[in-house]
């Protein structure tokens, strides 16, 4: 018998369940997205999220049950994201997990959102499915460590430094906005729409991503200040909104919109291309510091096309992306997550609670 999780995701605006076998076979993998419902907003509505959760956990987690063809009897455990997120919506998939462990008389494990997105790359779509990649073959082996992990979405931009399941060091992050909301704001900036990430990749397909230089960032920490170049491995991305934002604003008409003359695409490919050089140079400069065996880039920006070309370019087979349905959020990555906690002897109890800032290492 598989040792069999039932997994659900609520941290943002993503109701999914899924049921993961040996923490590697999907055999659902459910999600109701929000998407329709922030786009008016450009952004996500927390208020909203959580009552979208509410209305959606109860099918949601019926749905993945029954595409695995799985009974209650089946299940070893029940995984839940606890955090970080917004902490209406993380509710939601707790107290959903907690039900049903009470239930059903079954252990409840608590997983950090950030660690789903790297235990997604431990994942395949069935037994059959080979590795399509060096680095996803020695995830496999009995000792694929150490690994770093980039951590690239709408809420985090995180660099890790793994030794070991469950064993996490967290070199660098973001000192401001994170990446994929840094995409967010500049296509909003470029009427491009929400979310960003898609639309400021179509919009760079046309543009010249040499047109406009966009400066390398100085990073802050503490009372020293130090280029982004260093080994800090520390991350900003502000400055290049606001550049994006003063070119935005050298192209406003007189009716306080977008002139026609504006260079959407440039502007779009400029920043792109430059966001995407840092993110590589920071994983390079630890891969290379550490010795790695694999680096894997994870969350719904590993997803742009351009930062896989060029993590491609610098790693070659070493490098793992996640299959991009497993980029943004999901619950099969937290059920994969849970099963290696599981092994690990984690257990939590019902009066766990979540962990909007819950931090990884």
């Amino acid at each position: 018998m598989p040792t069999r999780i039932l997994a659900i995701e609520t941290s943002c605006d993503e109701t999914a369940a899924a049921v993961i076998d040996d923490g590697r076979y999907i055999r659902s993998n459910i999600i109701a997205s929000q998407t329709d419902l922030h786009q008016r907003y450009g952004g996500v509505f927390p208020e909203m999220a959580s009552r979208a959760h509410v209305e959606a956990i109860g099918p949601v987690i019926q749905a993945a049950m029954a595409e695995a063809q799985a009974s209650w009897d089946s299940l070893s455990a029940v995984a839940v994201t606890k955090g970080p997120g917004l902490p209406g919506s993380l509710v939601v998939g707790v107290n959903a997990a907690k039900g049903i462990c009470l239930a059903r008389d079954l252990p409840l494990i608590g997983v950090n959102h950030l660690e789903g997105h790297i235990y997604s790359h431990w994942l395949e779509a069935d037994s059959g499915a080979a590795p399509v990649a060096l680095a996803r073959q020695r995830l496999h082996s009995a000792s694929p460590f150490p690994l770093v992990a980039l951590i690239v979405s709408g809420g985090h931009t995180e660099l890790v430094l793994m030794r070991g399941h469950g064993q996490y060091q967290l070199l660098g992050h973001t000192v401001d906005d994170a990446v994929g909301e840094a995409f967010d704001k500049v296509a909003r900036l470029l009427n491009l729409g929400y979310p960003g990430g898609p639309a400021i990749q179509k919009a760079a397909e046309s543009g010249d991503p040499q047109r406009f230089k966009f400066s390398r960032p100085r990073v802050s920490l503490g009372t020293k200040t130090v280029r982004a170049t260093s080994d800090e491995y520390m991350f900003s991305f502000s400055g290049a909104k606001t550049h994006a934002l003063r070119l935005v604003q050298d192209c406003i008409n007189a009716d306080g919109g977008l002139a026609s003359r504006a260079p959407v695409s440039d502007i779009a490919a400029s920043f792109q291309d430059a966001v995407t050089d840092w993110l590589v140079e920071k994983t390079a400069r630890a891969a290379d510091a550490f010795g790695v065996k694999a680096v894997l880039v994870g969350g719904g920006v590993s997803a742009n096309r351009l930062l896989r070309e060029k993590m491609t370019a610098r790693f070659g087979a070493a490098v793992s992306f996640p299959p991009p349905a497993l980029c943004t959020d999901n619950a099969a990555m937290i059920g994969a997550a849970g099963y290696y906690a599981f092994m690990r002897g984690i257990r939590d109890d019902l009066g766990m609670d979540v962990a909007p800032d819950l931090k990884l290492g």
